[in-house]
């Protein structure tokens, strides 16, 4: 997506310590307050209101009324107060004359600019060129090439930035040369140049930091993060926005939360960026500011677009156009233009007049310099002309598969995939389609945060699909889905910690106890839930700040996961289109075989769930009649038909969406079975890796569960030199460091799984929750964990596992038993029980389950991981 953000960076004007022409200085209060307004806008503001309340004439001091009206202008404009600023450099520009008034011309550009009078902007630029000189030329050079961008007239906007810059990079004015460095750094970056967009970007926050310009640094920051986001360091990008929001206001505000949604928009998160989209654009209509308020518009297009809304699109896209019509920023009509025919393709629009339309607007873009929306309009008149049997080779052939933000290039080689396809090239569809899953691992690898790489898996949905169509054998269809959950999560997780998100956890965890507390007592609860979810909200922004943590190699291939499964079998279960495949992998050979519909599978999962719950909480004669219907009939939709080729061997099941929360132990064909249920194969080779862990053995007791002193009592007699947590002891931040570095883990608690935010699923302990965020703090996880819990072993996020289960596997736990579905809690004593005698006898944890009597009440319970 592309949109206006060129006046981030100040290109204002802010020293005037030099001789005019006649021997007038431009100095005294109006000298000093220029300068003070780059560095802390709010005094000089302060500062200049109180001159001009004291009856500082406009044209007082030789020309200092007019530099105190100049600064006041300018720093009001920083606070938020554009209309204000305006009036102070109207009267200005009515007090001065001559060089004076040339001044103040250039200040009103950037000011006008802001306000969307682009027209009139340019036109006071046009009358001061004449007249200034020096270091001023340089500084209205600045201002004009902010407004020549926000007019859409991208390369008359750099050229005037560069050739001013060796000028200024060798005079001594540090504000005007950090500003023009961020107007030439955002102009490149909207042309796609973003290596030199970086550098001067880079060499801007330098100056500002040498120079003591804190709000000027803060701009630089933010103008860094954004171009950043567009080359795909979502981590970084977002650290420096949360940095340089913290020293900023007004309108300098607003366009840092709209470049955060911009990037949020990026990731796959429009319903967090639509919370700071309308806020910035709050902002910046209560504050008159209508460049920022189009650009909030055609933003808040790509966001309803993103989340599947086209005509919620449509209607903000037209609202973006005709605010630019209005401006005269032609330029940025063609992006606006540019959003409506992708939400006309996302509408389902497959016209001859769409193909027409998407061909023109791309040329236009082209024209207009937007080369990567230029692209993206020749991808929709791709797809347009293949949908309707038409030739779309000559679209693509001009579209740039290397270059933009990834979404741009994985759309590329989806369309490039599809073209080749209707040609019957089979094989040029495949390569295109490796190449965009490429570009996704790559982008996905600069994302640490579960939830980021998980929302990734969207970028690439269309292309993955296609890739599964295309497959032939076995083997390929194996290939081309294991890349796709490989995307989704990493090769190891491993982060820096950081003090103020454990701070952050801390607080949460407090008020949670307090809540708790609060709901017992029949009262409301304490916190309200919006102060929850505001500390909720600080955890993930801190942990997507944090640098990437993923370490070590390749990910395993067929030969090595074949090699490693030996006796067992894998089956790894593919949706392709509507149905559901299997790919068995059995003495070396992989095998293809087609199952059910995707939907009926889904459905019977959810019967299944459902009856499980049913007889946790009772006995209940009809919920076990339904469990045995529906477990047959799963079982003959996705075990029977492989039975002839994995025969009774142990089995590696990846299951795929839904089905990885089905209670596989249901099932007839796994009674007594050895099995283990994984995110993936490669996964699964991973888990079996050697650990570093010790030989410690910790048992953990939670509150409020009636058995969990009984359950842990029995293991204490197996585990005799077990670590024990109970009670008081037992709370979150003790268990966490207890749990580093153990073999074997066993903790007895309540669990909580958060539908649709599973990184906030909870094992309540003595003193507040412990969270699956609390567990990427450690540093080696137990060999084997054991959650004897209600739903904690249940996973958000598709295929990427998201939950505590599947975190602690990321983490590089090779075995968690954890239940997919509430259990009963008088059962689960005598099973663990039972369970750990085995274990401690030398079963792994797949074989020690599999001997175990399952009562149905207890059949949520899963051997995850390795085995």
């Amino acid at each position: 997506m592309t949109r206006s953000r060129t006046d981030r960076a100040r290109t204002d004007d802010v020293r005037t310590d030099h001789a005019r022409p006649g021997g007038d200085e431009t100095d005294g209060d109006g000298s000093a307050l220029l300068r003070l307004a780059a560095a802390d806008p709010a005094a000089a503001l302060a500062q200049a209101r109180a001159l001009l309340d004291d009856g500082l004439d406009d044209d007082d001091d030789g020309g200092g009324g007019v530099g105190v009206l100049r600064a006041a202008g300018l720093a009001a404009k920083e606070l938020g107060l554009l209309e204000e600023g305006l009036a102070y450099l109207r009267r200005a520009l009515a007090a001065a004359d001559g060089y004076a008034a040339a001044q103040v011309r250039m200040s009103l550009v950037g000011l006008l600019t802001a306000a969307g009078e682009i027209g009139e902007a340019l036109s006071h630029a046009d009358a001061a060129v004449p007249h200034l000189h020096g270091p001023d030329a340089d500084r209205l050079a600045a201002n004009r090439a902010c407004a020549l961008a926000r007019a859409g007239r991208l390369d008359e906007a750099h050229d005037v930035a560069a050739r001013a810059l060796p000028r200024l990079r060798e005079g001594d004015d540090p504000v005007t040369l950090s500003g023009l460095l961020g107007n030439l750094g955002l102009a490149c970056a909207l042309r796609g140049d973003f290596g030199e967009a970086e550098a001067a970007l880079d060499e801007a926050v330098a100056v500002g930091e040498a120079t003591g310009l804190r709000h000027q640094t803060a701009m630089s920051k933010g103008n860094l993060a954004y171009v950043l986001s567009r080359r795909g360091d979502v981590p970084r990008a977002l650290r420096l926005f949360a940095e340089a929001e913290a020293h900023l206001s007004g309108e300098r505000l607003a366009q840092c939360q709209f470049d955060q949604a911009e990037t949020l928009i990026s990731v796959g998160l429009p319903g967090e960026a639509r919370p700071l989209l309308h806020a910035a654009l709050d902002a910046a209509t209560a504050n008159g500011y209508r460049c920022d308020i189009a650009d909030g518009f055609l933003l808040l297009a790509h966001a309803e677009l993103a989340d599947g809304n086209p005509e919620q699109c449509t209607d903000a896209a037209e609202r973006a156009r005709a605010a630019f019509a209005e401006q005269e920023r032609a330029g940025w009509m063609l992006l606006a233009e540019h959003v409506l025919v992708k939400a006309r393709w996302a509408s389902g629009e497959r016209s001859g007049v769409l193909l027409r339309t998407a061909v023109a607007t791309a040329d236009r873009l082209e024209s207009g310099g937007w080369g990567d929306a230029a692209d993206e309009a020749r991808i929709v008149a791709a797809r347009v002309a293949l949908s309707l049997g038409r030739p779309a080779g000559h679209l693509l052939s001009r579209v740039g598969r290397s270059r933009g933000p990834a979404a741009a290039q994985i759309a590329a080689w989806h369309a490039v995939a599809l073209e080749r396809s209707a040609r019957a090239d089979h094989e040029g569809a495949v390569a295109a389609v490796r190449a965009g899953l490429r570009v996704t691992e790559q982008y996905a690898e600069a994302l640490d945060a579960l939830d980021l790489r998980a929302r990734t898996t969207g970028l690439v949905t269309d292309l993955a699909d296609l890739g599964l169509t295309l497959a032939r054998s076995a083997g390929e269809l194996l290939t081309v889905e294991e890349r796709r959950r490989a995307i989704a999560r990493p090769v190891r997780v491993r982060p820096p910690r950081d003090p103020e998100r454990a701070a952050a956890l801390a607080r949460l965890r407090a008020f949670s106890v307090e809540r708790m507390g609060d709901t017992a007592r029949g009262g409301a609860g304490a916190p309200l839930p919006a102060d929850m979810a505001a500390l909720e909200a600080t955890v993930r922004a801190r942990t997507r700040h944090r640098p990437s943590g993923a370490s070590g190699g390749p990910s395993p291939g067929f030969a090595e996961v074949a090699a490693a499964l030996g006796d067992r079998a894998l089956v790894e279960l593919v949706a392709v289109g509507g149905d559901l495949h299997a790919v068995t992998v059995v003495a070396g050979q992989a095998h293809r075989h087609r199952l059910d519909a995707v939907d009926q599978a889904v459905r019977d999962t959810g019967l299944l769930r459902y009856a499980v719950r049913r007889l946790a909480e009772r006995d209940d004669p009809r919920a076990l009649d339904a469990l045995t219907d529906t477990a047959g009939r799963l079982d003959r939709r996705l075990l029977a038909p492989l039975a002839r080729v994995v025969g009774d061997r142990e089995l590696v099941i990846a299951p795929t969406g839904t089905l990885h929360g089905l209670p596989w132990a249901a099932l007839p064909s796994l009674d007594g079975r050895a099995f283990t249920v994984v995110p993936s194969a490669c996964a699964w080779a991973r888990a079996r890796e050697p650990s570093r862990g010790g030989g410690r053995t910790v048992l953990v007791a939670g509150p409020g569960l009636r058995h969990a002193r009984r359950e842990i009592d029995a293991l204490r007699r197996l585990h005799p030199h077990a670590k024990v947590l109970d009670g008081p002891d037992a709370r979150p931040e003790a268990v966490r460091d207890a749990l580093d570095g153990a073999a074997l883990a066993h903790v007895a608690a309540h669990g909580e799984f958060r539908e649709g935010n599973a990184l906030f699923s909870r094992l309540r302990l003595a003193g507040g929750p412990l969270m699956v965020h609390d567990l990427d703090e450690l540093a080696v996880p137990p060999r084997v964990v054991v959650l004897s819990a209600c739903d904690i072993g249940r996973a958000d996020g598709g295929d990427a596992a998201l939950g505590m289960a599947g975190v602690l596997l990321a983490l590089g736990a090779a075995t968690v038993v954890a239940s997919v579905a509430p259990v009963r809690d008088e059962s689960t004593p005598s099973f663990m029980a039972a369970f750990h005698t085995r274990l401690s006898a030398g079963d792994p944890p797949s074989r020690a389950l599999a001997a175990l009597p399952r009562p149905p009440e207890l059949a949520g319970f899963l051997c995850l991981g390795a085995g």
